[in-house]
Parts: C-alpha cells; sequence; structure tokens
C-alpha cells in the first residue's frame, strides 16, 4: 500500500479501523491491516473523514479588506468599494491574493472547492482567466470547479451576455449568475438556463441576498428548475431574504426547493456581517434559515464566501471556523441537531458539487484528512488542527503541534 492509517476513528462507538491506500483509492477499511505499507500514519484514535468541501468562495476578491475598508458595513458599500477596486487589480495582484487564500483552505483540509470568478465588460477577463490558471497549477492539491460570475450583472452590463458563452469555451465549469442585481430577475434565470443547458453544466447563483423579502425570484427558480428538469443541478448562495418571510409562505417556497433538489449554500460569516444594518433594535440574524431548510431535506451547506475583503474583513480560510459560527447563529447546538453540521462542509457540498467516488469507503477517492480529536461528535466545536490532508493518495498538508503546560 502507499498509505495506511492505524487505528483511526471513523464513527464514535464503534471500534477503530486501520484505512489502506493505494494508487489514489481507499482499498482497505479493516480493524487490522498488515500488509506492508510505503507511509504508516499511527492515528492513535484520532477522528478521520472525508476531505473538507469549500462550496461557494470568491479567490479572485480575496484579501483586499486592507485598501479599502467597508466602514458602514452594508451590502450597497461593499459591492460599491470593490467596484471602486477592480479596475486597479492586475493579473499578477489576483493570481498572488488567489493563491494565497487558495493555499489557506488547502491547509486547512479542504480538497474540493468552487469558486466564482468573475468579468464584465470593465474588467474584461483578467480574474477569470488567473483563476483558471490556479485550477491548472494546484490541481494534485485540490479539485477546483470555476463558476462563471456576472457580478455587475447580465443585462443591465451590455456586452456580458456574450461574455457569459465566451467564457464558456474557456473552461468554466459551472454557469453563475446574480438575479437581485439585474433586471428582470426571471429573464436572467433565463439566460442562465439557456446558457447551462447549451454546455449541460450546473447553475450556481448569487439568491435573493436581501434583509427583506419583498423581491424574491427563488419560487420563479424552482418552477424552472423543475420545468427544464435539472432536479439536483441548481446551487444558491446567500439565500438571506427567505428569513423575513412568514411561516406559511416559507413553508410552501422551502417545499418547491426540495421538490426541484436545490442545494443552499450558507453563508454565515458574510451575512451575519452585512445584515440587518438598518434594524435599529432586535437585530435580526439576517441568514438563510438553516434549520428549517434542513428538515424539509433541502441540501444544506455551509462556506466561506469572501476572506478580508469588503463583504467580509475577516477569516483565515478555516471551513471548521464558519461550521462553528453556523451552530449558535443556526440554533444547531442541540444533542440532536450537532450531528448534522459536520456533513454541511463534507458530504452535503460534495453532493451539491458532483463528486465523483467522495468519502470514506472501499472505492472512494483517498482525500481524507485526520482531526486532531477523538471524538467524531466534537469535530466541529473543537476546531481541530488537521494533522494531516491526503489528496489524490498523497499526503499534501502535515501538521504537528506541541502544548507544553507550565505549572
Amino acid at each position: 500500500m502507499d498509505i495506511l492509517i492505524k487505528q483511526a476513528r471513523l464513527s464514535d462507538g464503534e471500534a477503530l479501523q486501520d484505512v489502506g491506500i493505494k494508487d489514489g483509492k481507499i482499498v482497505a477499511i479493516s480493524e487490522s491491516i498488515t500488509e506492508n505499507s510505503v507511509t504508516v500514519i499511527e492515528a492513535q484514535g484520532r477522528v478521520l473523514i472525508p476531505g473538507l468541501v469549500e462550496s461557494h468562495i470568491h479567490l479572485d476578491k480575496a484579501l483586499i479588506a486592507d485598501r479599502k475598508p467597508n466602514k458602514s458595513g452594508t451590502l450597497q458599500e461593499a459591492i460599491s468599494v470593490t467596484a471602486e477596486l477592480k479596475p486597479t487589480f492586475t493579473e499578477e495582484d489576483i493570481y498572488a491574493r488567489a493563491k494565497r487564500a487558495l493555499e489557506m483552505i488547502i491547509s486547512h483540509g479542504v480538497t474540493a472547492v468552487r469558486t466564482h470568478a468573475e468579468f464584465d465588460p470593465a474588467q474584461g477577463f483578467s480574474g477569470f482567466k488567473t483563476i483558471m490558471k490556479l485550477k491548472e497549477e494546484y490541481r494534485d492539491l485540490i479539485d477546483m470547479q470555476i463558476v462563471a460570475f456576472p457580478q455587475e450583472g447580465i443585462f443591465k452590463a451590455p456586452g456580458t451576455e456574450k461574455m457569459m458563452y465566451e467564457a464558456m469555451e474557456m473552461g468554466a465549469d459551472v454557469v453563475g449568475g446574480i438575479p437581485y442585481n439585474d433586471a428582470p430577475a426571471d429573464k436572467h434565470i433565463d439566460l442562465v438556463f439557456e446558457i447551462a443547458k447549451k454546455y449541460d453544466k450546473d447553475i450556481d447563483l448569487h439568491q435573493d441576498f436581501s434583509d427583506e423579502a419583498t423581491d424574491i425570484s427563488i419560487e420563479y427558480l424552482c418552477k424552472k428548475t423543475i420545468a427544464e428538469n435539472y432536479h439536483g443541478r441548481v446551487s444558491v448562495g446567500h439565500l438571506t431574504a427567505l428569513h423575513a418571510l412568514e411561516p406559511e409562505r416559507l413553508n410552501e417556497i422551502i417545499a418547491l426547493m426540495a421538490e426541484a433538489q436545490i442545494s443552499v449554500m450558507a453563508l454565515p460569516a458574510t451575512d451575519l456581517h452585512l445584515g440587518a444594518r438598518n434594524d435599529l433594535y432586535n437585530v435580526r440574524r439576517a441568514v438563510t434559515p438553516i434549520r428549517k431548510l434542513r428538515d424539509v431535506g433541502v441540501n444544506v451547506c455551509l462556506a466561506t464566501n469572501n476572506i478580508r475583503n469588503a463583504f467580509t474583513p475577516y477569516g483565515n480560510g478555516d471551513l471548521m471556523q464558519i461550521a462553528m459560527l453556523a451552530i449558535p447563529v443556526g440554533h444547531l447546538g442541540g444533542a440532536d441537531d450537532l450531528p448534522t453540521v459536520l456533513p454541511m462542509i463534507t458530504d452535503n457540498p460534495a453532493k451539491a458539487l458532483g463528486l465523483q467516488h467522495y468519502g470514506l469507503q472501499v472505492g472512494d477517492n483517498a482525500d481524507l484528512v485526520l482531526l486532531d480529536t477523538k471524538v467524531k461528535a466534537d469535530a466541529i466545536i473543537d476546531i481541530p488542527e488537521r494533522n494531516y490532508v491526503i489528496k489524490n493518495g498523497k499526503i499534501t498538508v502535515e501538521v504537528k503541534k506541541e502544548v507544553t503546560i507550565f505549572k
């Protein structure tokens, strides 16, 4: 074998397991494997999980908070500040920042990522091309899906429609969109589907990012998804407006989302920061209703969105910290709720991204993370070190930490 992980905890309350890896695959799982291996990792009861999956991030806009801050903390200023900065971005600048952000998430155990790469007639494809370059450079360390993302809208930014098709021809993996920042929203959605069907690609939209639910298009998106037989191939990020709906109306829409098999990427770090800025008292959380979506069977994921820019002026690329933040925000700390959180950064986003052979069974890809905790139920709340990250059957990250307490 190439790697043998000895005595790892795969599940609480069950015997420790040896996990054998060869040629990039998990080839054996047993209480005792005696076959020789090139590399042996002594897990000593620590928790082994599939690689973390970052399902919504903007690498091309990372690490610019120090250049021009968003002083009001509002979504409107975040958009305007970023629009002002974008013309100053060079390909070298984008490359350096995106590379640094990418290595941050890799070091924290992410083995697959979906990143939105934007373009518009003003800035061209400089950022998009740079992210495509990084996808190739880092293919041995992380699987990257690149979303063709029209941040400034399509119809309100003439020339963008043509660029959407060009981005797909250049190799974009997913068709992106932002209905709430374009008019009319239904036509924006129609065009995204037209492009997606032409290239047989999945769809990932920035959807209904607002404190209020007065002008939402999620219901139209669901019906369009069903009509086009695109079940399970559409994802949405943010979706914060749902939290403002009356229960009866919310339940109707969530049921429709479940029927359309739409995945939701909840983005608590960003949405808590930007949301409800105009509330003078009893300030709302302004995060999509994670529990209600989960309970009806919607595939819910947790993701980072941005790292240190006008939308999210903090973050270090640790998806575990995002999940920990979601626990109190989404009331997910109960005994029955806590076990549902780890899948929101592993199995659920893997499903949303359509990852093949993902998991921790014989035959699955050897994309694994060994955590410095011995209780799987505590995998999030410990925010443990990622002792080893394994990608395609090779060790890509190793972290050793020694703590000495002096009395």
